[in-house]
């Protein structure tokens, strides 16, 4: 089927029927996905795998590339036909399983990191002011590369791609146990936020090709939205046992043997890689071609700029008076209108762009992207700033204080799998809205607890209610991004969405730090490091944090007021 001449473009007539409603579904949609259906049904795979033969884009195939705006030639030229293989129940539980044990075993890192920083710091000599950079450079690397991963993944293969990702992050998992100073370090936690990078948007890309519609992609974006989480968890709970018997470098060595162990499952359960066509390019030129590197360049230096700020500020506010810290905020504020203008001017002349301007027209990934980005801040700022007030407020150890925020992983996880499982049963909007109404109490609980409350009042509810917004939107989010991106834009697009909550989690941080501490340095209060006045910073912080989440409840409102359900089977 070749593409119909019109007078109308194609942006503006795809983007009236791209809102995700089941009774807005066109004819020629409905029939294409019938005729996937009818395909999957008909054949079988010799790997457990059913495949889907997708015909030459056309009105129908262009509905899935409204997002991204088909008519300023941004995406990459698609060959006649693509066989996309559908995973059986077997191989699907599989991979879903490999792929979030990689992500499991980054986050356990994360958490290894957190609470053995003062053993690391005694071992390794980290000075004072370093302190914050084996977490710092791991989110730099991870926040700014994740556009730059998801448009290689789509070009050269998400399987390659994963696994390449899933190696580096073993070998470097390694190198963490076996460092011997603070520069080496930071810089193999650098490089595991880049591995994270390359895992996330690969992996968001194979759940959303190769898994069925219908609860088993729900329950894998689910599951992928739990186990980062719980990674986190269980490196701070089996961290601190680790530290406390046998040294914190163990712990790293069982996180880079796991990962080597999910590698080898990978190369062989990860679908294989599905070739453009048998007259396809080679690898090179695709990406010297199909990549807007000019726009990689901008986003990723202006975000990894932002990100060091940011980082530097969150150690030591004083920071922001250098002269470094100033040039390279004014430099990355600078690059949010380059990347802007250049994404108009290679719309404009037909070429490829990162980000066309005209993905940000669809109100819902607009409205899910900001969402997630303040849902995300939440989250994070929440669990600092509790950590904060269970141990420098109210006196409670490192320990009771982790114990203290269980809850709040518990809830997560809960969250994530009720959401993988009954999504498709309810309208989106009435969904995130009512998941942002209960978080936005988390932080509003804890503005109001008095300091010496015990915990089974406002905290304890305050921790469950905190990530309940968040994993379900990681969810909602990333099934959005597969129902609305074309199929070799869907690492790219995980990779946007991905970005923003890097984003939300780093300037939330930021911000709420600033703050506080100059809150609490304006108290009257003489010891500044007391309780009291302490809990006056922390205050205004949760209020900050309350704030966003009702700005997110209005943003629900807006933006995804026409949106049915999603993430159901299509037959």
């Amino acid at each position: 089927m070749e593409m119909q001449a019109t007078t109308t473009p194609p942006l503006l007539r795809l983007l009236q029927v791209s809102q995700i409603e089941p009774a807005g579904e066109t004819t020629s949609s409905a029939s294409s996905r019938k005729s996937h259906a009818a395909t999957a049904r008909a054949s079988e795979h010799p790997l457990g795998a059913l495949p889907v033969v997708v015909p030459t884009p056309g009105v129908a195939a262009l509905t899935a590339a409204s997002v991204l705006g088909a008519a300023s030639g941004s995406t990459p030229e698609l060959p006649p036909a693509t066989t996309v293989p559908l995973l059986r129940t077997s191989r699907t539980i599989i991979v879903i399983v490999q792929i979030c044990g990689m992500l499991f075993f980054s986050s356990f890192c994360n958490g290894i990191i957190v609470v053995g920083l003062p053993a690391m710091q005694h071992e390794l000599g980290l000075q004072e002011g370093l302190l914050v950079w084996p977490t710092s450079s791991y989110y730099l690397t991870a926040g700014s590369c994740l556009l730059l991963a998801g448009s290689i993944a789509d070009v050269v293969g998400t399987k390659r791609v994963n696994l390449v990702g899933s190696l580096l992050a073993a070998v470097f998992a390694l190198g963490c146990g076996l460092a011997r100073s603070e520069g080496q370090l930071i810089g193999f936690r650098a490089v595991q936020g880049l591995a994270n990078a390359i895992i996330t948007p690969s992996s968001i890309s194979i759940i959303s090709n190769n898994v069925r519609e219908g609860r088993p992609r729900n329950l894998g974006f689910a599951s992928m939205g739990f186990t980062q989480p719980l990674g986190f968890c269980f490196g701070l709970v089996l961290g601190g046992v680790f530290i406390d018997t046998v040294g914190w470098r163990p712990a790293f060595y069982l996180a880079a043997a796991a990962s080597v162990a999910l590698v080898v499952v990978g190369i062989w359960a990860l679908p294989r890689d599905v070739p453009r066509s048998a007259q396809s390019r080679s690898v090179w030129k695709r990406l010297a071609s199909e990549i807007d590197w000019t726009g990689v360049l901008l986003a990723s230096a202006g975000l990894a700029m932002l990100s060091y700020v940011l980082a530097s500020l969150s150690a030591d506010i004083n920071e922001i008076r250098k002269a470094a810290s100033i040039v390279l905020l004014i430099l990355s504020g600078f690059s949010i209108p380059a990347f802007v203008l250049w994404m108009h001017y290679q719309g404009k002349h037909n070429r490829t762009a990162l980000i066309p301007n005209s993905v940000w027209r669809n109100h819902v990934f607009t409205s899910s992207c900001l969402m997630v980005l303040f849902t995300n801040a939440l989250t994070n700022c929440m669990e600092l700033y509790s950590s904060l007030f269970f141990q420098s407020v109210q006196g409670n150890s490192a320990l009771q204080a982790s114990i203290r925020l269980l809850p709040s992983f518990v809830a997560g996880v809960a969250a994530s799998l009720s959401t993988g499982i009954f999504v498709h049963r309810m309208p989106v909007m009435w969904t995130v809205l009512i998941s942002c109404v209960a978080s936005a109490g988390a932080p509003l609980l804890m503005a109001l607890v008095p300091i010496d409350q015990i915990y089974w009042k406002n905290a304890f509810f305050g921790q469950i209610l905190t990530p309940i917004a968040c994993d379900l939107l990681f969810t909602v989010g990333l099934l959005i991004i597969s129902d609305n991106f074309p199929k070799h834009m869907q690492a790219l697009g995980g990779a946007v969405f991905n970005t923003c909550a890097q984003i939300g989690v780093a300037i939330g941080l930021s911000v709420t730090q600033v703050i506080a501490s100059a809150v609490t340095n304006d108290s009257p209060f003489e010891n500044k490091s007391s309780p009291e006045a302490l809990m006056r910073g922390y205050r205004v912080s949760f209020w900050i944090m309350f704030g966003w989440m009702v700005f997110s409840c209005v943003v629900c409102v807006v933006g995804l007021r026409r949106v049915g359900a999603i993430g159901a089977k299509r037959d």
